[in-house]
């Protein structure tokens, strides 16, 4: 089983770097399967990569998922 956390764009670092806050943690991830980030988006996290955007509804309900799980 795979699973991606949300986590929010704090900084681009470069065309394929982006620097993202999840849950506090901030860390490097690879930002090269996606087009057009910006700081303030929302990402899936998979293996070190920002696999989707998605929308602060969609982090919220996985945030609300993962706080259910633990």
């Amino acid at each position: 089983m795979c699973v991606g956390l949300p986590a929010r764009v704090v900084r681009l670092k470069d065309k394929n770097t982006a620097v993202v806050d999840a849950s506090g943690a901030k860390r490097e991830v690879s930002a090269a399967l996606l087009e057009m980030l910006a700081p303030g988006d929302y990402v899936m996290v998979h293996a070190g990569a920002a696999i989707a955007k998605i929308t602060d509804d969609e982090e919220d309900e996985v945030a609300d998922l993962l706080e259910d799980l633990l």
